[in-house]
């Protein structure tokens, strides 16, 4: 495919086509957080297994109690207990919370509302109905009914009933593995003394930082030099163990830019290189079998714009989740211009009420990104917005750490 600019639009239409669901894994319940079950699962007992108390009180049955009006008490059933006990129909037994309530009982009356005169159980509840604090056998759900339904995210309490219904693993897509190649001899390691014509390299971290938001955890690094050979090399082995591959820099088409050529001699299927934006232009996106391949831009903010507006929404399409950032259509806060033909996106910040960019938008500044809870979205079709005009926003994900 020649390298054409695109749109926007059409970018994430090719993006969406192409960012294949990744095969379903089986995976323990211990590490299921945040994925999205790919069939449906089935209780493997009845919840509750037995007739339960829900308080610790005194389990009786209450016709027994309403005619002949009074009860007398005799032993006790803690939770956990085997015992096969039946009641006899004039007695009350002692019962405590999650205890099997012995055969012929049918309510509990809570330990705050009665006493015990001369051996006999005295109720003091109003309020005491037949079947309160009384829960039936499979009332949450039976044995072999669906538990939770294909589709479903598995967040802390789907896991928490799960584990309650006797499961202990399910098959689930799983969150997408994702190499980062580094590429630039200009770039050194933040700790170490900078040489003449020497970077710090700061991409690493920040994709590192938000592909863990992203709930993202195999997360394996490689660094090449500007050279066709050794990124080609590289390129492979990065295709070979991971469903992601980003690389940042050498994009472009410049003399030593050869992420593009790398990933043609590893028969990667170029998607598209080049969107109508800014910035981020010059974004690369190919396939190779079931493997996806981003070619990012080397500014710092390129790279964080790009992650959020198509790498982040492609690793969703790959595991069944969303996690594109959330849109909203708010009022600027002063009149923005543009260049015109491109899609601009600028860190802003969003208030509650309106947006404000933030200013230094240079593609090379993080200061303004730090600071930044949104991006917003300048259409490729104005140049200029007025103050108060309708735009739309994207709010970066939040860290609660």
């Amino acid at each position: 495919m020649p390298s054409e600019l695109i749109s926007v639009t059409e970018a994430r239409d090719l993006l969406k086509k192409h960012s294949e669901l990744l095969i379903p894994i089986n995976v323990s319940l211990m590490d299921a957080l945040g994925l999205i079950l790919s069939e449906n699962v089935f209780a493997k007992t009845d919840v509750p297994p037995f007739n339960q108390s829900s308080m610790d009180g005194y389990a009786f049955n209450y016709d027994s109690w309403k005619k002949s009006g009074k009860l007398t008490t005799e032993g006790e059933v803690a939770a956990g207990s085997a015992d096969n006990v039946k009641l006899n129909p004039q007695n009350a037994i002692r019962i405590f919370t999650g205890a099997a309530v012995p055969e012929g009982a049918d309510t509990v009356v809570m330990q705050e509302k009665v006493k015990i005169s001369g051996g006999n159980l005295v109720i003091e509840d109003e309020n005491l109905v037949k079947g309160m604090n009384f829960r039936t056998r499979g009332s949450e759900i039976l044995a072999g009914s669906i538990a939770l339904r294909q589709g479903m995210v598995m967040t802390p309490a789907a896991i928490g009933y799960l584990a309650g219904v006797g499961i202990h693993a399910i098959n689930a897509y799983p969150k997408p593995s994702v190499s980062i190649i580094l590429t630039g001899d200009e770039l050194q390691c933040p700790g170490k003394e900078l040489r003449p014509g020497q970077v710090y390299e700061s991409n690493s971290y920040a994709l590192n930082a938000a592909l863990k938001q992203a709930g993202i955890s195999k997360i394996d690094f490689f660094s090449s030099e500007d050279n066709l050979v050794a990124l080609t090399a590289i390129m492979a082995i990065a295709l070979d163990t991971s469903d992601v591959v980003l690389l940042t820099g050498g994009v472009s088409v410049g003399d030593y830019d050869f992420v593009v050529r790398a990933a043609m001699a590893n028969k990667v299927e170029q998607v598209f290189h080049k969107i109508r934006q800014k910035p981020g232009k010059p974004l690369f996106f190919g396939k190779k079998d079931q493997k996806t391949i981003f070619g990012l831009p080397g500014n710092p903010a390129s790279v964080l714009s790009c992650f959020y507006e198509y790498v982040l929404p492609a690793l969703g399409h790959m595991s069944m989740r969303n996690t594109a950032l959330k849109s909203l259509d708010v009022p600027l806060k002063t009149a923005l211009k543009k260049p015109a033909g491109l899609t601009q996106f600028l860190k802003g910040y969003y208030d509650g009420n309106s947006a404000i960019d933030l200013k230094a938008q240079e593609s090379f500044r993080l200061s303004s990104f730090s600071r930044a809870n949104c991006l917003i979205k300048l259409e490729e079709g104005k140049t200029e917005f007025s103050e108060n005009e309708l735009v739309e926003i994207h709010l970066l994900p939040e860290y609660y750490g």
